[in-house]
């Protein structure tokens, strides 16, 4: 694609100037005020080197460059150069590259050679895959899809929640209430049954702690008889998550949770008692961090089963000597952030340099239009909203509201999982991922509002035009050059431009691990395509003017399926 910095650069560049072709680059603004130019490069900088006034540098400098193919005006204004792009120059540019790469426009292979571990989803076996999991699941996946698009070796770890005490508590809960013929019929809402129930009975009989600290610890040992009740809590826990997952269109690389480090935890242990940073606290043993202003770091529990923090630093280091990773990002939710903090400064003081590439992306909480808090819910209260019945819910929702609309022509099944689910992953997304929001059906379904639905709609209305036109409109603008000056119109320039910044937003929501900027650019691409929409009439009679519509409606259709796709959302044709 070409790069207008890098040709006003070379335009400016003189070595006279004193600034190298880098440092001429780096002061090209994009003024606030599109009447002032796309492009403004200020000469306050030169008129040291050159012994001028600025305003006299501008004018020398745009009486110089005028005349590139590329721009349309060079003139300036005070101490300012303003570039005014030739719209047809560009409208050229943008949609023959938009044309000849497809479904690859917008990525690049910026991390060549780089590998990225994302880790994200992490649900607890034998417990509920409730909508509080949403989040870390989507984003992590968008930022898998972000990260694959910008050319780094991406693996997706879902480091599952299976081990810790809790288990403990499943199996003495099962051992004491459980029936295999009511589990096998319904796994994990039996297993919560199960888990909240051990919890009230506990408070009436606290012995009940004991015995589940206990069986952990058996099961820590390798003993067979918890080892096989654990093993079928995990199988049956998959096999439910893996229909969730499905539906959302994830798959993981690798499912290695906490158990996968059990064996490997020993290791770390006693490198922290040979580095002398482990002392005993009250039976415990701990790294001390208060000189860090933080809690200690919990290594051993007194009865000598293992911590988060242990189970973390195992697999932080078993990821750098087995993947060497560039980036090891972590999708958690922000409740965790001391926990991170306290991890990381623990393998610094171990002296794993590489721990500052260990990534934590942390997020808000989502909470229900009706005020339910989610993070109040309660596993073992029982009081869990299931995301599988979230997304059920969204695409009855949807084929419900297709009906209402009497949509002609459509696979109403197979388009309102694609709209449905999306909508809610839109949702997800599109919110700046640290702040809290609040989960609203409204708007989630909101075919007219900043939405999934209604990006999803501009892809199907586009998809709409090219199926109207011919067989030959169509065989035309995939190869052709056309009158550009027929794009040449504020709406049409508009939405151009919004084509050509894809690859730098992909990129940059990568670099700053926020889906929701690409989300937001990617509803600005939809207002500003059916802005043009209306605007233009496509299929007119000119031959010339009616291709080089069609060439744009074309790469606005690709864009934004592309855009979708590394949202992890379908790009429906009918709707």
């Amino acid at each position: 694609m070409v790069d207008f910095k890098d040709i006003i650069a070379n335009e400016i560049y003189d070595e006279a100037l004193g600034l190298t072709l880098e440092e001429i680059r780096n002061l090209i603004e994009i003024p606030a005020d599109e009447k002032m130019g796309d492009y403004a490069f200020p000469c306050f900088r030169l008129a040291k080197a050159l012994r001028k006034a600025p305003q006299m540098i501008a004018a020398d400098i745009a009486a110089r460059v005028s005349g590139n193919e590329a721009f349309a005006k060079v003139e300036n204004v005070n101490a300012y150069v303003n570039f005014f792009i030739d719209r047809a120059f560009f409208a050229g540019q943008v949609v023959t590259e938009v044309a000849d790469k497809g479904a690859a426009y917008g990525r690049s292979d910026e991390g060549k050679g780089r590998k990225v571990i994302v880790e994200y989803s992490s649900p607890n076996i034998a417990k509920p895959f409730h909508i509080g999991h949403i989040r870390s699941t989507v984003i992590g996946n968008a930022l898998y899809k972000l990260y694959d698009a910008v050319g780094f070796d991406v693996v997706r770890i879902n480091h599952l929640g299976d081990y810790g005490t809790q288990f403990g508590k499943m199996i003495v809960a099962y051992r004491k209430w459980g029936s295999e013929e009511e589990l096998a019929k319904d796994p994990i809402k039996t297993l919560l049954k199960y888990y909240t129930r051990f919890h009230k009975e506990a408070k009436e009989d606290p012995s009940l702690e004991d015995e589940a600290r206990e069986t952990f610890v058996r099961l820590e040992a390798g003993e067979p008889e918890e080892v096989e009740l654990w093993k079928k809590f995990r199988e049956l826990s998959l096999t439910e998550f893996n229909r969730v997952y499905d539906m959302l269109g994830i798959t993981f690389d690798s499912y290695a949770g906490e158990s996968f480090y059990s064996d490997k935890m020993p290791r770390f242990i006693q490198e922290l008692k040979d580095k002398g940073l482990l002392i005993q606290s009250q039976g415990a043993q701990i790294v001390d961090l208060e000189e860090y202003g933080m809690s200690p770091a919990m290594i051993t529990k007194s009865d000598g089963s293992s911590l988060y923090v242990t189970r973390d630093i195992a697999a932080a280091v078993y990821r750098k000597e087995h993947y060497d990773f560039y980036k090891c990002i972590y999708v958690v939710a922000s409740q965790q952030n001391l926990h991170f903090k306290q991890w990381k400064k623990v393998l610094e003081l171990m002296g794993y340099e590489w721990q500052k590439d260990c990534i934590h992306v942390p997020f808000g909480l989502v909470s229900l239009s009706d005020g339910d808090d989610i993070k109040m819910m309660s596993t073992r209260e029982g009081t869990v909203v299931f995301l599988e019945d979230v997304l059920n819910t969204a695409v009855e929702k949807t084929a419900e509201i297709m009906r209402e609309k009497q949509t002609q022509g459509v696979d109403i099944d197979t388009v309102s999982k694609e709209v449905g689910i999306g909508a809610v992953i839109f949702q997800e997304l599109s919110n700046n991922r640290i702040k809290d929001y609040v989960f609203s059906w409204d708007k989630v379904l909101n075919f007219d509002g900043e939405t999934g639905p209604y990006v999803q709609y501009t892809h199907a209305r586009a998809s709409s035009v090219l199926r109207n036109a011919s067989e030959a409109d169509l065989a035309a603008i995939r190869g052709g050059n056309f009158d550009w000056s027929y794009l040449e119109s504020d709406s049409a320039y508009a939405l151009v431009k919004l084509l050509y910044r894809v690859p730098e937003v992909v990129l940059e929501a990568a670099d700053k691990y926020e889906p929701s900027i690409l989300t937001r650019h990617l509803v600005d691409i939809a207002q500003s395509f059916n802005k043009f929409y209306h605007d233009e009439h496509i299929l007119v009679d000119d031959e010339n003017e009616k291709l080089a519509k069609l060439a744009l409606v074309s790469a606005s259709r690709t864009v934004i399926a592309n855009c979708l796709g590394l949202l992890g959302i379908k790009a429906p044709e009918r709707m």
